[in-house]
């Protein structure tokens, strides 16, 4: 490559740089989350390589709960990005949060408040309204399905119990743990989040279902209510 000529394509790069490369030697876990975005960017822009571009997309939108989180419009609108180029990202961003649930063998396991929200925080955390979710789970505590039951703000008017167990009694759930998201970023539990949950847990005692505990998401944080000492006696 002539000097001062700019290096916006990967193969551009020194072969010990380049992210596909380092990749297929060392493994996934040894890139950036930059790099893994290069990959799929696979060409940069003039004066900015993938890896580059990839880094001004994390900046510029927080991260890759932020890619999440912006439309598909939003993306587009970055110097460089494509309808390809952002489809390819969306649809790897969808892949991993679907891997969770995808083979029954490996379901995942709740074991504290913090196992819950590392399984949902991912996608709730980039939601833009309030979405209340269940976690279904079998007599071992091993997640059988994640369900939405309700979008909006929550309060005791708006929410119907009987719709929080409907998919558990289905499945013959053992237990569930109820899960909403605050937009703000703040997951401080509401008086409303405190009430729905003393109704859940006492709609779960009619069914003879567990309610383990109730997360409420924020951005990058989150409360158990049940940790707090809220609702649950």
């Amino acid at each position: 490559m002539k000097e001062g000529q700019a290096a916006y394509r990967i193969t551009d790069l020194d072969a010990s740089e380049r992210p596909r490369e380092r990749l297929v030697k060392l493994g996934p876990q040894a890139l950036n989350t930059a790099e893994l975005l290069a990959i799929l960017l696979r060409v940069g822009v003039q004066g900015e390589n993938a890896v580059q571009v990839g880094q001004r997309l994390l900046q510029t939108f927080g991260g890759l709960s932020g890619l999440q989180r912006a439309s598909v419009e939003e993306v587009k609108a970055q110097h460089g990005l494509g309808e390809a180029k952002v489809a390819a990202i969306k649809a790897a961003i969808e892949l991993g949060r679907r891997m969770t649930l995808e083979s029954p063998e490996e379901r995942a396991v709740i074991q504290s408040p913090g196992d819950a929200a590392a399984l949902l925080q991912y996608e709730m955390g980039a939601l833009e309204q309030e979405h209340l979710r269940v976690v279904l789970l079998n007599t071992r505590n091993q997640v059988l399905d994640i369900v939405e039951v309700y979008r909006g703000s929550l309060n005791t008017s708006m929410v119907r119990v009987g719709e929080v167990f409907k998919q558990a009694v289905r499945s013959n759930a053992a237990s569930i743990i109820v899960a909403h998201n605050h937009p703000s970023g703040d997951p401080t539990p509401s008086p409303d989040d405190i009430a729905v949950t003393r109704a859940i847990i006492e709609s779960g005692k009619l069914l003879d279902i567990d309610v383990l505990d109730h997360i409420v998401i924020g951005q990058g944080s989150f409360v158990s209510i049940k940790e707090r000492g809220l609702a649950f006696n």
